[in-house]
């Protein structure tokens, strides 16, 4: 399992991307989507939401169980990707590409993110 090197990780499995004109986009890792199992749907943050670093803000339902997904980030949510609501398996089969979640814009951000190297480690314990 490989994470890219350009993320950052949270500890509660989420990925968020080096913002562009302080929009980051927010998926789970690959380790959270082999977990999760097959996932058959996705509640995610409506636009315009403000969302809470460490806080959920919304769920993904796999065919093993139900699972929160939590924002990595504080911000307002500024796009959704209608591509998982309506075929959440992007998640399991792309998660850092296809399968993203939600865009947000940043309004602060938690200094407890992880690199890479530091989320291999972490999601290895």
């Amino acid at each position: 399992m490989s994470n890219p090197q350009q993320l950052r990780y949270s500890k509660e499995h989420e990925w968020l991307s080096t913002a562009e004109d302080g929009v980051s986009t927010v998926g789970i890792t690959e380790f959270a989507a082999n977990a999760l199992g097959d996932v058959v749907f996705a509640q995610l943050p409506a636009v315009g939401d403000t969302v809470t670093a460490g806080e959920t803000c919304g769920e993904l339902e796999s065919t093993k169980s139900v699972s929160d997904l939590y924002s990595p980030v504080t911000g307002e949510v500024t796009e959704i990707n209608q591509n998982v609501v309506d075929d959440p398996s992007l998640v399991n089969s792309a998660p850092f590409e296809g399968g993203w979640l939600f865009k947000v814009r940043i309004g602060e951000e938690p200094g407890d993110l992880l690199s890479a190297d530091e989320y291999a480690e972490f999601s290895a314990n």
